[in-house]
């Protein structure tokens, strides 16, 4: 059953709006709010008065001494006013989760429009304040302190995999350099460099060790940025800049916290909510012309090709090695760059995965562009693999 057959309405993005992810030095996380808030409206074709809702995603965790940041939103215009907007935290899925909230309204009945933003400020933070921050999604390291956030989290499950199905090999350096590839083609990028596949499959002065085995290019940036979609139950305005996109599909799932009651190899909330989804959205692999992934460390990315069936478990390496997830390959992972290119302000990536997926879907990607892009899946997760969004959207 699809979603319109299980609702009874449709959900489209209508409009969306991106800031570059870096180092901002001169942005706020109100200032970045703003300004997607108010592009993503416009883009829409759609008044501030004509939103019913708003929902925030940010993740926060003492990175702004500000814990109350959901009526920002309402700074973009005073038609705002009185609109209810809520922010939503669940860890690096805070994004995805809000729109999946904005999701839920719309089916309700209760909204025609509801304004997502996902947005996050990092980069004026030290080492040791971002690592702490990002601790606080772990169950036995909240509170802890660390100059390397989750990397260490990530390298023990490397250790793992290699343990239960054997070494990666140069799998990890060439998943690193395929999305710094494709983040030369993504002006939002944080990352826009060629690192070539030898400079990120070596350990050198400019590419050292984070947490063994895992090696700079293998972990995603620290960065700030923002990105925002108008959810709608019809086709928008007629004023809008570019053709809507359909979603016809979405799910959910959260494993468990505490790290002995979880594979942190397999990623099972990863496959349940990924297996809803498609579902939901009457579609399998085979009839998806890209994918977004939660590539924060490189390692992610290599299971995640056999969550979503491109391989069987233990043979990631195959998808890469053989060319499968480049742009030009069967199915293209992360054209957008990935968080490992393209950055990571918490808060802000489930939506901004969303939005080049979107993009892509109404052929307004730019260089990023893909052939005969007609749908995709996103993947966004939280904490190690612990909370997991994926969403399936469709071009109109």
């Amino acid at each position: 059953m699809t979603l319109k057959e299980q609702f009874g309405r449709d959900v489209l993005i209508t409009g969306w709006s991106h800031t570059k992810f870096g180092k901002l030095i001169d942005e706020t996380l109100e200032t970045l709010i703003v300004t997607v808030a108010s592009e993503a409206i416009e883009n829409a074709g759609l008044e501030p008065e004509q939103i019913d809702e708003i929902y925030l995603g940010q993740f926060n965790s003492g990175l702004l001494p500000l814990g109350f940041s959901s009526s920002l939103a309402l700074q973009a215009s005073d038609a705002l006013a009185l609109v209810p907007a809520t922010r939503v935290e669940n860890a690096c899925a805070s994004g995805s989760s809000a729109v999946h909230q904005g999701v839920k309204s719309i089916l309700a009945g209760s909204a025609r429009n509801v304004l997502v933003i996902g947005a996050e400020k990092m980069t004026h933070a030290s080492a040791s304040e971002v690592g702490a921050a990002l601790l606080g999604a772990a169950y036995e390291t909240a509170g802890g302190t660390s100059t390397s956030g989750f990397a260490e989290s990530f390298a023990e499950t490397t250790k793992q995999y290699q343990a239960k199905y054997g070494p990666v090999g140069d799998a990890l350096g060439a998943i690193a350099a395929k999305n710094h590839s494709n983040g030369m083609l993504n002006p939002y990028a944080h990352l826009q460099k060629d690192l070539g596949v030898e400079f990120c499959q070596a350990i050198s002065a400019t590419n050292p060790v984070v947490a063994a085995p895992l090696r700079r290019t293998d972990c995603s940036p620290v960065s700030d940025g923002a990105a925002a979609l108008v959810l709608s139950s019809d086709g928008g305005s007629g004023t809008a800049a570019t053709t809507p996109v359909q979603l016809i599909g979405f799910g959910n799932a959260n494993d468990f916290l505490p790290a002995n009651k979880r594979d942190a190899t397999e990623f099972a909330a990863g496959r349940a909510a990924w297996n809803r989804a498609l579902t939901m959205a009457g579609t399998s692999l085979s009839d998806l012309d890209f994918v977004e992934v939660h590539d924060c460390f490189t390692i992610a990315e290599l299971i995640m090709y056999e969550v979503i069936g491109l391989t069987s478990r233990g043979e990631g390496r195959r998808a890469i090695e053989e060319g499968w997830v480049h742009r030009d390959g069967k199915l293209p992972v992360n054209p957008s760059g990935g968080l490992k290119a393209k950055g990571h302000p918490v808060g802000a990536t489930g939506v901004s995965q969303l939005v080049v997926a979107a993009m892509q879907l109404s052929g307004t990607a730019g260089e990023m562009q893909l052939n005969n892009a007609r749908r995709a899946a996103v993947h966004n997760m939280g904490g190690l693999a612990v909370a997991n969004n994926v969403t399936v959207l469709e071009a109109v």
